[in-house]
């Protein structure tokens, strides 16, 4: 069992990492919140879930122990898979999801793509009980970024945004028109802040 991978970090992009351990690349799937945990970085350190099947061999990787946990807690659920729990974990933050599932809003957890009312429902009713230990570790979570004027788009990260969210899923027209709205509303907004922003909208 992989219990974390630490190394180079060869490639970074909003779904996907290569971690280079002793000339070995590692490739990762994460989520948005670890993608913004690793902007930046050379060395890294990835908690990882090893996911096993017959037709493919998986790493999912995490910045913290905390949103690896919350992720093998939905998991554990039924109907979400590993893609689902990636996107919820994308969606919102850890401190952001235990406050989600402890307040029973239903109505926030519908907003993730793949996520219907009865999903909504059977997470909390399966992890309203077991979050309570992690809520104090997520600690708060803050939003961050200001808004600014209305301004040209930022080609590189509407390209960088639009990709990972087809990657994710969701079809490339309808995307670029919300990620383009977003960044005439916030022009300076980062590449993971319009990524969250536009999961809460497509």
């Amino acid at each position: 069992m992989i219990e974390y991978v630490r190394g180079r970090l060869a490639e970074l992009e909003p779904t996907t990492a290569t971690v280079e351990c002793m000339g070995v690349g590692y490739g990762v799937n994460i989520s948005l919140n670890t993608y913004s945990a690793l902007v930046g970085k050379e060395e890294v350190k990835l908690w990882v879930y090893e996911s096993i099947r017959e037709d493919a061999f998986q790493l999912w990787g995490f910045a913290t122990r905390i949103e690896r946990s919350l992720f093998l807690e939905l998991i554990t659920v039924s109907g979400i898979g590993a893609a689902i729990a990636r996107m919820i974990l994308s969606a919102m933050s850890p401190a952001e999801l235990c406050s989600v599932i402890a307040d029973g809003d239903v109505k926030m957890l519908k907003r993730v793509k793949g996520i219907g009312p009865k999903a909504a429902e059977r997470i909390i009713v399966d992890l309203k009980d077991k979050i309570l230990p992690y809520a104090a570790e997520a600690g708060m979570a803050g939003a961050t970024g200001d808004k600014g004027p209305a301004a040209t788009v930022d080609s590189v990260v509407m390209d960088e945004a639009v990709q990972a969210l087809t990657m994710l899923g969701f079809s490339p027209a309808p995307t670029a028109k919300v990620v383009r709205a977003i960044l005439l509303e916030e022009p300076g907004a980062p590449v993971e802040k319009v990524i969250k922003l536009a999961l809460k909208s497509l």
